[in-house]
């Protein structure tokens, strides 16, 4: 039985070229592609500058320190560990605040509930290809006078209004397999102020100074920096991917148009996703909603008929162990889609006919439990 990924990232030979070409320099670091790659990625975003780096995760432990204070930092318990993780990383402590059942995202009323006297940064998570609504957020950040980080690692090419994920605060993205586009591993940080750009190239590449160079040999670390820097045959492939993303994303929206009208037929267990008329969605996955009691029925019976299907995220982050003790209040929309949330297969080369695999074993399911 051919089995269906969840997730399947297009690379073509153009990808290959690219990478070949970089490959055949014989500079195989961080080198003249990244600075290629970041320029185009800043035109492409709107920011001023674009710093690309091994992951999304360097991104955001990044984007944390150049802000020189320590403190809480507001986050989504709705998003993967990265983002705990990074305010962890970088001697902060992460507050957990609830999200929207819908949007499955932050807005400025569950922020404003958590920011105290200690609140440094507010990590916005762009879940699964929709933007948070930005406009009320900014206001919110700008009044409480708080750092704005975006956490855009699932949503490259999506927009609030007529601006991209990313320009708003400081924008995190990743380039992992599953994403829009890929770089195998790697990550980009787009960034508007200079100084903070300039202190970013430091920290990712051991804390050296390039200007501090009296003679081309000497290196002089400024700061205890990192190696999260993505090698240039990486960069090389992030440049071919990013030509694509528009027709990738198109794509991926044509596809969850057809799971939205295919599921309406089945609205009495399941529910999809409405989206507002000032977002535009990139779909890095689709995700709808089922009855909890039904939800581990449903992907069981998937995964046993050869369809790879998922539940982004069990558990939400403030029921893991380590992070338990951040959390003593029940964030009552967070755990309900924990237990209703499906993930269903989508990347742009999915195939019509495996499409319609998936959409009868859907309807094979449902006449299934209809029947008991």
């Amino acid at each position: 039985m051919k089995k269906i990924p969840l997730f399947k990232s297009y690379v073509d030979k153009s990808d290959y070229k690219s990478v070949l070409n970089s490959l055949k320099t014989g500079w195989l670091t961080h080198g003249s592609s990244n600075l290629v790659f970041e320029e185009k990625f800043s035109k492409y975003i709107g920011s001023k500058f674009s710093i690309s780096m091994n992951s999304c995760t360097s991104a955001l432990e990044c984007s944390l320190k150049i802000l020189k204070k320590k403190g809480e930092v507001i986050i989504p318990s709705w998003t993967w560990v990265s983002t705990a993780n990074a305010v962890l990383n970088t001697g902060n402590i992460p507050v957990f605040a609830d999200v929207n059942i819908n949007s499955r995202n932050l807005n400025a009323e569950n922020i404003e509930k958590k920011i105290n006297k200690k609140t440094i940064a507010v990590i916005v998570v762009h879940y699964a290809g929709l933007p948070c609504e930005m406009d009320e957020i900014m206001k919110l950040t700008k009044k409480r006078k708080i750092s704005l980080i975006e956490d855009s690692a699932e949503t490259l090419g999506a927009k609030w209004k007529k601006n991209y994920t990313g320009s708003f605060g400081m924008g995190c993205f990743s380039f992992f397999p599953t994403k829009n586009i890929t770089t195998t591993e790697g990550g980009m940080l787009t960034i508007n102020n200079r100084k903070q750009y300039l202190e970013v190239k430091k920290i990712i590449a051991h804390g050296i100074d390039h200007d501090k160079k009296p003679v081309f040999w000497h290196r002089e670390a400024v700061l205890p920096g990192h190696n999260f820097r993505l090698p240039n045959h990486l960069a090389a492939l992030g440049i071919s991917q990013l030509k694509k993303l528009n027709k990738f994303n198109a794509k991926r929206r044509l596809i969850a148009k057809r799971y939205d009208n295919f599921l309406k037929k089945f609205e009495d267990v399941f529910a999809i996703q409405k989206v507002s008329k000032n977002l535009t969605h990139s779909y890095q996955m689709y995700t709808c909603l089922l009855k909890p009691k039904l939800r581990n029925n449903f992907l069981f019976f998937m995964k046993k008929n050869g369809i790879e299907v998922s539940a982004h995220f069990v558990p939400p982050l403030h029921k893991q162990n380590y992070l338990k003790k951040f959390c003593k209040k029940k964030l009552k929309n967070t755990e309900y889609l924990s237990r209703s949330i499906v993930t269903l297969p989508i990347y742009p080369n999915l195939k019509n006919v495996d499409l319609n695999r998936i959409f009868k074993l859907i309807t094979k399911w449902y006449e299934k439990i209809k029947k008991n």
